[in-house]
């Protein structure tokens, strides 16, 4: 077996690192995807340069694509605190922890007035179970868990579930400074462009978009991963693999390994 070790909250703790677990949701470009939002479909198409054609198929001698996307919303995405604010804050420079302890925890959605909420005592039901201080790093399960999170399209008529302002503060509380979903986001759908459990994450004054106001602006959300259900809640050592581009989301890698406490 090959191990990570290192410490976290004070305390020790050992990973498998031979037996990762990818939570992210496989972006298949000419297939089905989970859609958010309403946009575009992610799309690729061959490179055509000159006389060159980027696809073998079509007589090409190599394949190369371009690629169409909107990271928040074609898929599992990592984004940072630039999300909101005028200054254009880089993932990149936000997202720089190689390993994070972190706790996967499966939450039941309650229903409010017609909407799914996370709720603060749905979170605290789930976290007693688990204690608190060791990990910096949360993943939500939310129950039902159905497959087709993988595929599914999240429109304003289906309401996706979100976190309420009191579960959010009480994450801060907590001190989760990266948070992983299987949520399209972690705000309602049409919350009139307030974000507001966004900015609760980041500590941010309602209605700013200065990233000198967030207190916590080290920290990331991760959202639309998938846990399959034979993925048991408890701790693990997440790396979070991110391509280096210079924007407030990219698309992400999210990978699990089974940690215990020494």
């Amino acid at each position: 077996m090959s191990t990570i070790e290192g410490t976290a909250g004070g305390f020790s703790y050992r990973a498998d690192s031979s037996r990762p677990i990818d939570i992210s949701i496989p972006l298949q470009f000419g297939g089905p995807q989970p859609n958010h939002f309403g946009a575009p479909r992610a799309t690729a198409e061959p490179l055509e340069a000159g006389g060159f054609i980027g696809d073998t198929r079509r007589g090409g001698s190599c394949n190369a694509e371009a690629y169409r996307l909107v990271p928040h919303c074609n898929g599992t995405h990592t984004e940072c605190v630039g999300h909101v604010t005028d200054d254009r804050v880089s993932i990149r420079d936000v997202a720089t922890a190689c390993f994070v302890a972190t706790l996967l925890i499966s939450v039941e959605t309650w229903r409010v007035n017609g909407d799914r909420q996370v709720t603060e005592a749905a979170l605290n039901a789930s976290l007693t179970a688990w204690g608190g201080g060791r990990a910096s790093g949360l993943i939500v399960r939310t129950l039902p868990n159905a497959r087709d999170k993988c595929l599914q399209r999240y429109e304003a008529a289906s309401m996706p579930a979100y976190f309420t302002s009191d579960a959010m503060r009480s994450l801060v509380v907590l001190g989760i400074e990266h948070l992983l979903v299987d949520l399209p986001s972690v705000d309602r759908f049409h919350d009139e462009g307030k974000l507001a459990a966004h900015r609760i994450f980041w500590g941010l004054p309602a209605g700013s978009r200065c990233a000198a106001d967030a207190t916590r602006a080290a920290a990331t959300i991760t959202e639309m991963i998938f846990v399959p259900d034979h993925v048991a809640d408890g701790h693990y050592l997440l790396n979070l693999q991110l391509p280096p581009f210079m924007t407030d989301a990219a698309p992400s890698r999210p990978l699990l390994f089974p940690l215990e406490w020494v």
